[in-house]
């Protein structure tokens, strides 16, 4: 049989979010039921401990609309979204927190922008009810660096309130910490983008999963996502203009000492740089075969089968989705 589908789905990565999972589905289902619109709601838990399951299990039963994806274990909030996006059905997908700190009210909003002929909508928080040193400050900076790096300006990357067309869930792939980046990612794909500002909310049970560890983990996931954007089908380019100016480099300073030890017959073995025109060569010759070696990879892993980022224990849905499978 075909797919059920729906106007929308909403997709929720949750961990350890017992004390807000109610309300949240309360705030969620009025304000869909205003929208005049089909949905489902797609929880997934990504290996909470607490009682979040039992909670979400539920709610599945009271309401046919809700799907509960769990996660054999924890894997983080990128590979939970991609989770939700594989088994969402909706003609727009919108994502957001569990803790409460996204209002379920903005629905609407980012709905009219998609239909205004956008692709990705996103959400811009910006009166931030976090911490100013551990959150805001750091969230300031991130988002400046990954805009200016990738040139997809958003003023808020960080905020999980975002609406897509479902042909950009569908034909993007994450692994890392790759779901703040989602926005540079799809404009990989030729998509229109727009940002609006939407309500935060404090923050009332649990806590925050943020470390200013992950900043240092977005620093390096941003360096990734530059690479994908920019050098994943040509990485010879890259690796390849370092060899050069490396070798380019050490051969000039060589011909300007073979000039001086055959011209001017002076003595070049203890000088410095001679070593330096060898290394600079050698190192020149390792970052060309390095862009090689990737082209060769990049080429086997276009055409090999592409991995999961997470594997599911069970699904919880009424028997009406099963049959539509």
């Amino acid at each position: 049989m075909n797919k059920k589908k729906y106007d929308l789905s909403l997709v929720i990565p949750v961990f350890n979010e017992q004390d807000n999972l109610n309300q949240l589905y309360d705030e969620m289902t009025s304000s869909c039921q205003k929208l005049d619109k089909t949905y489902e709601v797609v929880f997934v838990d990504d290996g909470s401990t607490d009682q979040t399951l039992d909670i979400l299990v539920q709610l599945q039963k009271r309401d046919s609309r809700v799907r509960v994806i769990r996660l054999r274990k924890n894997f983080g909030q990128t590979a939970a979204l991609s989770a939700g996006f594989d088994h969402s059905k909706g003609d727009i997908v919108i994502t957001l927190d569990a803790d409460l700190q996204n209002d379920p009210k903005d629905f609407g909003m980012l709905i009219e922008k998609i239909e205004e002929g956008y692709d990705l909508v996103s959400g811009w928080r910006e009166k931030r009810r976090d911490r100013l040193l551990t959150r805001r400050i750091p969230s300031v900076m991130a988002n400046w660096i990954i805009s200016a790096i990738t040139r997809v300006k958003l003023h808020d990357y960080g905020c999980t309130l975002k609406a897509f067309r479902r042909d950009v869930v569908k034909n993007i792939n994450l692994y890392g910490e790759m779901h703040r980046f989602i926005p540079a990612i799809a404009s990989n794909i030729g998509i229109s983008i727009a940002e609006v500002k939407v309500n935060h909310r404090p923050r009332r049970h649990g806590k925050s999963k943020y470390s200013l560890m992950r900043f240092i983990k977005v620093v390096l996931d941003l360096l990734t996502v530059k690479f994908l954007m920019s050098y994943s089908t040509r990485p010879l380019q890259i690796f390849g203009i370092f060899g050069l100016i490396s070798g380019m480099a050490g051969g000039i300073i060589g011909m300007i000492l073979s000039y001086q030890r055959l011209i001017l017959q002076q003595s070049i073995a203890d000088r410095p740089l001679l070593l330096l025109a060898v290394l600079l060569m050698v190192i020149g010759f390792q970052f060309i075969t390095l862009g090689l070696l990737a082209e060769i990879l990049v080429r086997a892993y276009h055409e090999s089968i592409e991995k999961r980022i997470y594997y599911i224990r069970e699904i919880y849905e009424s028997d009406s989705e099963k049959n539509s499978d």
